[in-house]
């Protein structure tokens, strides 16, 4: 298993220089210019030459890759041109927002996808089946975008049951800052009240992202669970008596786990992709706000970083899936 796990994280790193190189050039033939952007609409022309020159943007696009390069190795992102602080800095503020909202959407979602797609093939072709397809395919056609605002007008506006944005009351103190989770500290400061209110406030964003999710992964275990149930050891263990429980969530359920595992590693892109749209709706303080001030501002280094360490997290959550596969199944390692 360990040398499955390093060649994995050896594969990962070709893919992750082109996803690099692929970003630099696409980001730079955006018709902004990020030197008139930080030296004001009404500089002049010698005050944006001396921004190129001081940010390195008068170079020749290899030498600007290569330096780049360098900095991203040594975890250097240069500094933003909007909010004037190292990038890094920026980044490590917003990184525990955006990951605690997609993981628990990812948790959520692939959780209850599984079961409602385990249900579906239990009840095959009957009512509970007909349902969760018709909100499966619901779900998958929805716009994450227009989904938020839903919720927002319906839950948050009119009916007062949830806040409409931000990640903690005005009138809540907030829980000393510890590892940037808000539930976490909160509950490692004891504070009840604050962790409640955290709570509160992720239910609709989180909601948000994992209704794609839910979607896609139920119908995928619903198919794996059909073929799974039509195997010589299933129809065995029911001539023999098995409770029906029993063969549905145990000696069916684990071979049938392969595919919707696979699409909830492959759903992570989806999932963080959908949260620049959400948090900017619920004013959600992480990766995807971040992301988005750089785009309007045309600040590039911090949409290089974000894409990078979102392509990076990406590809560690398929080298895990891949090794969870393994572990269920050990004939995924001969395939690979």
């Amino acid at each position: 298993m360990l040398r499955f796990l390093i060649q994995r994280l050896l594969s990962v790193v070709p893919t992750f220089l082109g996803l690099l190189a692929l970003m630099f050039v696409l980001i730079q033939v955006i018709p902004a210019d990020p030197a008139i952007a930080l030296a004001g609409e009404n500089a002049t022309l010698e005050q944006i030459q001396e921004v190129r020159v001081l940010y390195g943007l008068d170079k020749s696009l290899p030498e600007q890759f290569v330096q780049y390069v360098k900095q991203v190795a040594q975890l250097d992102f240069g500094v933003s041109i909007y909010s004037q602080r190292p990038v890094v800095e920026d980044m490590v503020r917003r990184i525990p927002a955006t990951l605690e909202l997609t993981f628990l959407g990812l948790l959520l979602g692939g959780t209850l996808g599984i079961v409602l797609g385990t249900l579906a093939a239990e009840y095959h072709n009957r009512m509970p089946d007909f349902v969760i397809r018709v909100l499966s395919v619901a779900g998958i056609g929805i716009a994450s975008f227009w989904l938020a605002i839903l919720l927002q007008l319906g839950l948050a506006m009119q009916l007062g049951w949830f806040p409409v944005s931000g990640r903690l009351s005005a009138d809540v103190a907030q829980p000393p800052l510890q590892t940037g989770f808000m539930l976490v500290d909160a509950l490692l400061a004891g504070n009840g009240r604050a962790f409640r209110d955290a709570a509160w406030h992720l239910v609709l964003p989180v909601a948000t992202l994992s209704v794609p999710v839910v979607a896609t992964v139920a119908r995928f275990t619903r198919a794996a669970m059909l073929e799974a149930l039509q195997q010589d050891f299933v129809t065995y263990e029911r001539a023999v008596g098995y409770p029906r429980y029993r063969i549905l969530w145990i000696y069916a359920f684990r071979p049938s786990l392969t595919a919707p595992i696979t699409q909830i590693g492959l759903l992570f892109g989806a999932v963080i992709a959908g949260s620049v749209v959400v948090e900017s709706i619920f004013q959600w303080p992480g990766l995807g706000t971040y992301l988005s001030q750089a785009i309007f501002a045309a600040d590039y280094k911090p949409m290089l970083a974000v894409i990078l360490l979102v392509g990076a997290v990406y590809m560690l959550i398929n080298v895990a899936v891949d090794v969870i596969l393994a572990l269920l199944d050990p004939r995924v390692k001969e395939r690979m």
